[in-house]
């Protein structure tokens, strides 16, 4: 009896660490789209056109960013950021664009505010609150 309860005990143990090293699913593109479209909904007053439009360029821009992380067909788990120097260019590259294409869309003063929000809705660098510390290089 005591070595079922002994099993029992180091199994439970076993699966709860073994649930707990698998790293978090990062949210697909769909979750991101109206995480970012609810944001600027409620933080600036936007027509339903501009609100269209706006979901596009990051729909277009988030399906990019997959695009960029899918190497060599299989799809690679995002490094914490600042990304590698390869793909930084790239990202800036496809920032800058979506930002382009909001600009247009709308006035001076929304897309003050919206620059404002946009920084908030960036994943925080190394070393800041909510990221793990970035691994020393020997």
């Amino acid at each position: 009896m005591k070595s079922k309860r002994l099993f029992t005990g180091i199994a439970f143990c076993c699966s709860v660490l073994f649930a707990k090293a698998q790293p978090p699913k990062a949210p697909g593109i769909e979750e991101r789209l109206a995480h970012v479209t609810g944001k600027l909904e409620k933080e600036i007053e936007l027509t339903s056109v501009q609100k269209e439009k706006i979901k596009a360029a990051y729909q277009q821009f988030f399906a990019s960013m997959e695009k960029l992380r899918d190497k060599d067909g299989k799809q690679q788990p995002p490094p914490p950021p600042p990304p590698p120097p390869a793909d930084k260019a790239a990202v800036e590259k496809l920032s800058n664009e979506r930002d382009a294409q909001i600009r247009k869309v709308l006035s001076a003063a929304q897309y003050a505010k919206y620059t404002e929000i946009e920084k908030t809705m960036r994943p925080p660098g190394p070393g800041k609150p909510g990221m793990p510390p970035m691994p020393k290089k020997d």
